[in-house]
């Protein structure tokens, strides 16, 4: 069967609706998770005190409150998100922090509402490898940012680097009978594979490109707790496991959080994460 891209964003952004407020929820535990990728994406990005930043994909906009303490009240952070619950959650917390800098809308990243040259730096936190055309996304961030300009995003490498978050999906996959996804389908670790996020750059028309490897171990105190986030928090395993019944749901649920006690230790459950921070200039 041939990739829809139009299909596979009318599902993924409905299934990031419904697991919005699950993330949101988490979003002290996953901030914590990444906070040395996100420091490393804010300083590639050239988040500074002024900046005009853009957030692309920004989710329910954790990284946006981080970029926008950097900017301070002269600056500008514009979080942008497909899915409406997630923009409503950042411009929420804007409102209740009182921080007039930050403002979320809801924009496709492969064609921004925006003007030409309108930003300083860009960002994105685990969010560019779910884009079905890069190369638009890509090019729209390009356009949008000052010449000089640069961006900075956050990705995973490879499956097996990051075990908490490929094996429920190979689980799932195995209990369905579904094929792996193809190489070119977008997905959580399409950015992953050595080379291939700064090659798109490049091809984008990016320059000074730089990749950095963090190691960003994912800790709770339990296997049972790590299982509970990603059932709350994940609009991916739920979309795997769309037309399947409660009672099969759980069998597969129940099959994740055996794979994942393999990663509990006398400290608590840590399960190894590599992810990738690329930065590069327009």
């Amino acid at each position: 069967m041939s990739f829809d891209p139009v299909a596979y964003k009318q599902a993924i952004t409905a299934e990031w609706q419904r697991t919005a407020e699950g993330w949101h929820r988490w979003i002290p535990a996953i901030n914590a998770w990444l906070a040395e990728a996100t420091e490393l994406m804010l300083d590639g990005a050239g988040v500074k005190e002024g900046a005009r930043v853009i957030d692309i994909a920004s989710g329910d906009g954790g990284q946006s409150l981080a970029a926008a303490a950097r900017v301070g009240a002269s600056g500008e952070v514009l979080a942008t998100d497909i899915a409406p619950a997630f923009v409503a959650l950042a411009n929420g917390v804007a409102r209740r922090m009182g921080l007039s800098q930050l403002r979320a809308e809801v924009m496709d990243a492969e064609s921004l509402s925006l003007p030409d040259g309108r930003f300083d730096g860009a960002i994105s936190r685990l969010g560019l490898m779910y884009l079905p055309d890069l190369a638009q996304g890509l090019s729209e961030i390009k356009r949008v940012l000052r010449p000089g300009g640069r961006l900075a995003a956050v990705v995973f490498t490879t499956p097996e680097k990051s075990p908490f978050f490929s094996v429920p999906a190979k689980l799932v996959r195995e209990a369905r009978g579904l094929p792996p996804p193809p190489p070119e389908q977008p997905g959580p670790f399409f950015l992953g594979a050595p080379g291939r996020f700064a090659e798109g750059l490049a091809r984008a028309g990016f320059r000074e490109v730089r990749e950095d490897l963090v190691k960003a171990p994912l800790r709770f105190e339990t296997a049972k707790e790590c299982v509970r986030w990603r059932r709350e928090a994940s609009g991916t395993i739920h979309h795997m496991l769309r037309g399947l019944d409660e009672a099969g749901k759980e069998a597969i649920w129940r099959d994740i959080e055996r794979a994942m006690e393999a990663y509990e230790t006398p400290q608590g459950f840590e399960s190894p994460c590599e992810l990738l921070v690329c930065s590069a200039v327009k």
